[in-house]
């Protein structure tokens, strides 16, 4: 049976989880804010002139929550300007009743308006956060394949890879071996570390020599995904990430299977550069 050690490496990386419930509230307290900026705005001109479309003032604060925040403060500003103007700037005043028929169809045209403008400012703003996350994740892999080609020794390559991972994914990583018939950790970022159940589904990793995902059949206690990177008699490498099951991305293979690829050519050539001496 695989004795299991675990030896830390200095040089990690800290990766940290903020609370995403304060944000969130943050945004709401914005999203009303603008409104209620909006809706003093629009009873001051209102007092002043005559403006048909005056109702368009509450389009302004949906947009900015739709960039900024998403849809959901988007969606809650929309809702906001619509009960604002009908409450504030429709007859008969300060009451949510409304007696003119055009102006029922102003507050439902505003409220779709809403509701379309929320949706094509959140759609964009996710397009470019996801072209952001793109263009971050290829640099990481840029700088990774020229680093870890660059390092000296096999517990430098897999600080490095260890550290690229964390990058990529924003979660926890190792990197475990197999030294002498003994699976030890070579290096981890903080975060969570690998147990008794990481060192098992790395082991079945290495042994059937495909992609394991964590917390599933046969590893179901297993909180990260394994993936061999090199595996020989005596011998094999295997690197992991620890994904939070509600931020867990779509397709961790491809970028993975890319630093497993680089991580493996490193050993290799390594091996020969110690063979040729």
């Amino acid at each position: 049976m695989t004795n299991v050690e675990s030896n830390r490496q200095p040089g990690v990386v800290e990766v940290t989880g903020a609370d995403p419930l304060a944000p969130r509230w943050v945004s709401y307290i914005a999203v009303i804010a603008m409104t209620a900026l909006a809706t003093v705005a629009a009873i001051a001109v209102d007092s002043k002139i005559n403006i048909p479309n005056l109702s368009l003032v509450f389009v302004i604060p949906v947009i900015v929550a739709g960039v900024s925040s998403g849809l959901g403060p988007s969606l809650c500003s929309a809702v906001l300007g619509a009960l604002a103007f009908n409450f504030f700037l429709t007859e008969p005043r300060y009451s949510l009743a409304v007696d003119d028929a055009s102006n029922v169809w102003a507050i439902a045209l505003l409220f779709v308006v809403g509701i379309i403008v929320s949706g094509v400012s959140f759609t964009s703003c996710r397009r470019a956060e996801d072209a952001a996350l793109l263009q971050k994740q290829a640099t990481v892999l840029e700088n990774y394949s020229r680093d870890v080609v660059a390092a000296k020794d096999e517990a430098s390559m897999a600080s490095i890879t260890s550290r690229a991972l964390a990058s990529l994914f924003r979660a926890p990583a190792v990197v475990l071996a197999v030294r002498q018939g003994q699976l030890v950790c070579l290096t981890q970022t903080t975060g969570i570390g690998p147990v008794e159940a990481e060192f098992e589904a790395a082991q079945s990793s290495l042994a059937t020599g495909a992609t394991l995902r964590g917390g599933v059949y046969p590893h179901p206690a297993s909180r990260f995904d394994f993936w061999p990177v090199r595996i020989c008699e005596g011998e094999g490498v295997v690197i992991g990430v620890a994904f939070d099951p509600d931020e867990r991305p779509p397709a961790p293979d491809r970028h993975a299977g890319v630093v497993a690829s680089l991580f493996g050519l490193a050993l290799d050539r390594l091996r020969e550069r110690k063979t040729a001496r």
